[in-house]
């Protein structure tokens, strides 16, 4: 297929096919307690497809599993929505919430695994892989959700949002750790801001507003811009049912984030934000890229640096500024710490905006400031990198980093596991064919989505 669209070729080139294979080859061995499956969606768009937006491309979850020392199967499936075959999100009679991508992200929560988008609901799919359909808390989901809800590791309770550019703007929800909605709330002050991901901590909700919002005048089929009219804010929630009359908004400096690395409360009882975000160049270069147009950079993400936020809610103030100067996306951490203070976090390092530099995978060390690099090699793309704990583990980083990797010199894909302190190579798992690359997956350890 040929296309001057930067998403449908190189290491994004669409997969064609549905697979099944069994026995994959793996190369060192596998730690025993990795037992259960690593799932990771992203946009593939069917043969013939050529969406105007990269995440207009629908969705494809990729699994592996492994048991024991073995990696006994590798399947990949589109996620069956009504979009897949080409329904309109917008109809006569307004949203189509299931004509749904689902091509961003995939969990695991109360025994369901769900392929996510942020403007549609959940699709409930089978430990398989084979759709079920779209999902809706029993009725009391009748808004789009996050593709990026928050387990809280103390309570199982699931936290999670929906955003419109319409009134209301964003809700909020939170299910409990047997899958049931038990609380919802309109939040007051918020506004028709692009909000891809929030944070929690002990005690509060953590919302993120940018510079990028809705407008009707955009034409990628995703219909928001930067705006220099758009404050850029965060909203400081307390956790509880009477939490949304308490929001409280605080002015930030212009930019834009996708995705949180982790926030909690320090010692003053300040909160502490940190996650990759871009400054209006780096949004244009990136959104240029995301739709093919002109001036686009050479990576899906341009000038994107990890910027920490401080928030003083007692004075009310913030503190913000950028702790390094490395291109990176794909945050994550030890969800154990998830809004908690945590000492190590993890992100993919992208070339800059002009393709210099390679891509890695990256460790920081939040106490020292230090970072570690472990280079993927010459054409080789790694996939964000789930962390899954060791058994037994003591330390915060006593675990593994599971990575796809996408090879064009080989044309070929492997898992690559890692340690996770070190960053050492522990085993390869051969895949049968190269896999695109994706945004979001998860580690569903036996036992869980069943």
């Amino acid at each position: 297929m040929t296309t001057d669209k930067p998403y449908l070729t190189g290491h994004y080139t669409p997969v064609a096919d549905e697979v099944t294979a069994t026995e994959l080859t793996v190369e060192g061995t596998l730690p025993p307690e990795l037992t259960g499956r690593l799932l990771r969606n992203g946009h593939n768009p069917k043969p013939g497809a050529t969406p105007t937006h990269w995440f207009k491309g629908s969705g494809m979850v990729h699994g592996i599993r492994l048991r024991e020392g073995r990696a006994e199967w590798y399947r990949n499936r589109w996620v069956h929505t009504p979009a897949l075959d080409g329904a309109p999100y917008m109809t006569d009679r307004g949203p189509d919430l299931t004509a749904s991508t689902a091509g961003t992200h995939i969990i695991e929560h109360a025994g369901r695994l769900l392929a996510l988008c942020e403007a549609n609901l959940p699709f409930e799919l089978t430990p398989q892989l084979d759709t079920v359909g779209a999902f809706d808390f029993e009725g009391k989901l009748r808004t789009a959700m996050t593709a990026h809800p928050k387990e809280d590791p103390l309570t199982g309770e699931l936290h999670f949002f929906g955003s419109s550019p319409f009134p209301p703007y964003l809700m909020y929800y939170v299910a409990d750790a047997k899958g049931e909605i038990v609380h919802s709330a309109e939040i007051p002050g918020a506004t028709a801001a692009l909000k891809h991901d929030f944070a929690i901590t002990r005690h509060h909700v953590v919302f993120v507003e940018g510079n990028v919002t809705f407008d009707p005048a955009d034409h990628s089929g995703i219909p928001y811009s930067w705006s220099d009219a758009q404050p850029a804010r965060i909203g400081v929630m307390p956790r509880g049912k009477d939490g949304a009359g308490s929001v409280r908004w605080f002015s930030i400096e212009p930019g834009n984030m996708l995705h949180v690395s982790n926030a909690y409360e320090d010692g003053q009882g300040r909160i502490v934000l940190e996650g990759p975000t871009v400054d209006h160049e780096g949004f244009q270069l990136s959104w240029n890229w995301w739709i093919g147009a002109p001036g686009r950079g050479t990576e899906p993400v341009s000038r994107s640096y990890t910027r920490r936020w401080v928030v003083d809610t007692a004075a009310g103030s913030v503190d913000e500024q950028i702790i390094d100067d490395l291109p990176v996306e794909f945050p994550t951490l030890n969800e154990q710490y998830l809004g908690l203070e945590n000492r190590y976090q993890y992100a993919i390092s992208f070339p800059d905006e002009k393709g210099f530099g390679g891509y890695s995978l990256v460790k920081y060390d939040r106490t020292t400031g230090a970072r570690r690099i472990h280079q993927v090699g010459d054409a080789r793309m790694p996939s964000e990198a789930v962390f899954v704990p060791a058994a037994g583990a003591t330390r915060e980083d006593d675990g593994y980093l599971l990575t796809v990797i996408s090879d064009l010199k080989q044309d070929a894909s492997q898992l690559l596991v890692l340690d996770a302190c070190g960053l050492d190579r522990i085993a390869t798992v051969h895949l049968p064919h190269r896999v695109s690359a994706g945004l979001h997956g998860s580690w569903i350890p036996d036992g869980a989505g069943d």
